[in-house]
């Protein structure tokens, strides 16, 4: 995250920072001085303290970032300040996060999502409304949550590296790959299957299962401290493997695609291994199977994996009123048991069914 919060920099913060709580002159003066004379005066010992000096995060950003323009040394807060960073860090998680969210949630509601799910009987009134009204209202909270692990990244507390020449062997910058989603598919099972306690569900983890047949927009529709428990994997395991840089920053963007992939109700891959839509959406309608992120490996081990039943895979069959009936009937059964009443509010869409129809012809 270092390399994003430096571009980041570049582009955006320093003349925010610059304007909103500028140096004193003669501060910016002489920071400005000390980092453009540094290699002149190696070793000098400087009457001001601790001036800021430009160290780029990586040896990439080197050969493309301009070198900082004069807005970098002129705010009392310098880029290596750590309430700065931690300021920076959370608007980035928010903001780009969001972005991330509605690009892909948007896209895959539009090419991927069957709107024959808007006359489910188990569909919320004003579904998808709701699903974006919780997304927005938990990304905040869940970026002040994240931003501090992401500071412990930038301040050089975990085992991210730069080139791929740093990695323990160079076979390892190939591996790290299926390492990263083993060892975080394994930890948010443990995680995603204690937030269903029953001294826990009701607190945190029912907000997210208020929706019994998903859309894309209820990927990131949790209650936030439920969204960051379950991140938590993702931060720890720079912490205890190497990880090169470029390489974390692309797998944060994969897990957030994937969040919205397996909430967009389109059965592709019914294949014993992935933890695809089909597995994930029988965890919503009947609750306690199917725990997994990527796999059904730890479902399996752990006697909690459900085999989506094959009419899923099948159009003429995945949303018809037998199978539809079936799923009601079910899932209405084991809400009584995990939650004790159904608050929940449904309703079909029959109105923004016939206006997509509509739109097609």
């Amino acid at each position: 995250m270092d390399m994003v919060l430096e571009i980041v920099d570049a582009f955006i913060a320093d003349p925010i920072y610059a304007t909103l709580h500028p140096a004193s002159r003669l501060s910016a003066a002489s920071q400005h001085a000390s980092a453009t004379l540094s290699s002149v005066r190696e070793g000098a010992t400087s009457v001001f303290t601790k001036p800021y000096e430009y160290e780029p995060s990586s040896k990439y950003l080197r050969q493309y970032l301009p070198t900082p323009s004069h807005f970098a040394y002129e705010s009392a807060w310098t880029r290596d300040n750590p309430y700065r960073q931690f300021l920076t860090l959370f608007l980035i998680t928010w903001v780009f996060g969001m972005i991330l969210y509605f690009i892909c949630a948007s896209a895959s509601y539009r090419w991927v999502f069957d709107k024959t799910t808007f006359t489910h009987p188990k569909f919320l009134k004003n579904q998808i409304k709701l699903e974006i009204k919780q997304s927005l209202e938990s990304m905040p909270g869940m970026a002040m949550c994240t931003a501090p692990l992401f500071l412990a990244e930038v301040r050089g507390y975990t085992k991210l590296y730069d080139s791929p020449s740093e990695a323990p062997f160079p076979l390892y910058n190939y591996l790290q790959f299926p390492l990263f989603l083993l060892f975080t598919d394994c930890l948010i099972y443990f995680i995603h299957r204690g937030l269903h306690h029953p001294a826990i569900y009701k607190r945190l983890h029912k907000a997210h299962h208020k929706w019994i047949m998903p859309t894309p927009f209820a990927s990131h529709a949790f209650h936030p401290l439920d969204g960051f428990f379950q991140s938590v994997p993702y931060h720890v395991f720079p912490l205890l493997f190497p990880l090169q840089k470029v390489a974390s920053v692309a797998l944060f963007v994969f897990v957030n695609i994937w969040t919205i992939l397996i909430h967009d109700g389109e059965y592709v891959s019914e294949n014993p291994v992935i933890n695809g839509a089909a597995c994930h959406s029988a965890h919503h309608l009947y609750f306690n199977y199917n725990y997994g992120q990527y796999t059904t490996l730890w479902d399996r081990l752990g006697g909690s994996y459900r085999k989506p039943n094959k009419e899923l895979f099948d159009k003429s069959t995945k949303m018809g009123k037998e199978e539809w009936d079936r799923q009601s009937k079910e899932m209405e059964k084991i809400v009584k048991e995990v939650e004790g009443s159904d608050d929940r509010s449904y309703g079909s869409e029959n109105g923004e069914l016939k206006r997509v129809n509509k739109k097609k012809a």
